[in-house]
């Protein structure tokens, strides 16, 4: 589902965006229980959308994080439309702020060699191939 595509007072509301704000938390008290909420702006290719994240949510989301909301809820406040994960959703970060998910053999070999500080290659993550080279 695209955000432009949410409807108010819906649920099984299952959208994929980036978070591209997040305000500060505030606290709040009801019913004698204390808690946090926070707003969220996510952004998909056809628009942005309000998040509301609530207590422990707010630590688990960040900006530039690639969201899934799974079985989620879109409500409207003020002539606007919201999304949260609701009372029976989900959210699951698929792609962290600066971190790169990828399935590609030769990205994920440079993962498990390292390198130094200075970037130059390891001699013990060198292959055969680029041992020719220093072979007088």
């Amino acid at each position: 589902m695209a955000i432009k595509d949410l409807k108010a007072n819906s649920g099984n509301v299952d959208i994929v965006a980036e978070v591209v704000s997040k305000e500060e938390p505030r606290s709040f008290e009801k019913f004698g229980k204390k808690g946090q909420v926070c707003n969220a702006q996510l952004a998909d290719a056809t628009g942005k959308v309000k998040m509301t994240l609530w207590n422990d949510e707010i630590d688990t989301v960040k900006v530039g994080d690639k969201i899934h909301l799974q079985n989620g809820w879109c409500s409207e406040f003020k002539g606007e439309k919201q999304v949260s994960a609701g009372k029976f959703g989900k959210i699951e970060i698929m792609q962290g702020a600066g971190q790169v998910l990828t399935n590609d053999p030769e990205m994920l070999a440079q993962a498990r060699a390292g390198s130094d500080d200075d970037g130059e290659e390891k001699e013990e993550d060198l292959n055969a191939d680029d041992l020719e080279e220093y072979v007088d």
